[in-house]
């Protein structure tokens, strides 16, 4: 079933981040020691890069101290991360978004709303994010075939080394209400730190 499901969510993906006559999306593909390969889609708009992750959703998350893993049943889910079109600023980032999509697999996490997921080093070359908040996408959860679980779409916001601090300190809408203060655009690769 898992060439299947990411058929789907390929489509599902082209469907909601492309518009008519689009050129397809360009594709990346990461592998990592005994892993299958995670994709990394760039869907390109008229300022924005959509990259979206192609091959977490293969399987379903499970909880690490299961004793056995259901095959069939348990969340799924993708990344997605949008920022603002300045020419070659986020070289790389395909590949830090492979490794954030890989967690599942590697570490046991289970992607939901509101995670930080930290990689301690930057997204791309020379950006001071270090780490992703999560949140729900834009693009509609993916129903599949019995008794299989959806697919979600999470957006990961890019954030420093001392938002993550301060998310873990004071909860995410602390963090959210000096983003509106400051008037960040989190979709910008450039963007100033929140004055925290």
């Amino acid at each position: 079933m898992t060439d299947a499901v990411l058929s789907a969510v390929r489509a599902h993906l082209t469907d909601h981040l492309s518009a008519p006559g689009d050129p397809e999306p360009e594709a990346a593909s990461v592998t990592f020691l005994g892993l299958e390969p995670i994709e990394v889609l760039r869907f390109r708009g008229s300022d924005l890069l959509r990259y979206a992750t192609l091959g977490c959703s293969r399987h379903p998350m499970s909880d690490p101290t299961a004793m056995v893993a259901d095959p069939s049943r348990g969340p799924r889910a993708e990344l997605l991360l949008t920022v603002r079109d300045h020419e070659g600023v986020t070289n790389g980032v395909h590949r830090a978004l492979a490794v954030l999509a890989a967690l599942p697999a590697v570490e046991g996490v289970v992607l939901t709303d509101d995670a930080l997921l930290d990689l301690g080093e930057p997204l791309w070359r020379g950006a001071p994010f270090t780490a992703v908040l999560l949140e729900p996408a834009d693009v509609p959860d993916l129903d599949l075939p019995e008794p299989a679980d959806p697919v979600c779409f999470f957006e990961a916001r890019p954030i420093t080394g001392t938002e993550a601090a301060w998310k873990r300190l004071k909860g995410t809408p602390a963090l959210r209400e000096a983003w509106e203060e400051a008037g960040i655009d989190l979709s910008d690769p450039r963007r100033a730190q929140a004055r925290l």
